[in-house]
């Protein structure tokens, strides 16, 4: 008896329930239109990124070295952090499923 219960036990404790994400009544509008301002806050500091760094670059051409080293070496962060905006969802998506 004591060992049927332990494998009902085991059997539940394996199988957890797990439900698809579901946002709560009246959230689902909110929420996106709050993530969609994300995004675009996302999109517009990364041109804006790329623009400094790229203006740095040119400044410093000139007797500024240090300067365009700065703005080649902000450019990839630039990107990383345009490439985690771009893809936060999918990789959210894939860590939750």
């Amino acid at each position: 008896m004591i060992s049927e219960f332990l494998l009902s036990a085991i059997d539940v404790l394996a199988d957890p329930p797990d439900p698809a994400p579901e946002a709560p009544p009246g959230m689902k509008g909110p929420t996106d239109l709050f993530i969609s301002w994300l995004k675009w806050g996302g999109i517009v500091a990364g041109v804006i990124g790329i623009c400094v760094s790229g203006i740095m670059m040119m400044v410093g051409r000139r007797n500024r070295s240090s300067m365009a080293a700065d703005g080649a070496s902000g450019l990839p962060w630039v990107i990383g952090g345009l490439a985690l905006v771009a893809g936060a969802a999918g990789v959210v998506g894939v860590i939750l499923k």
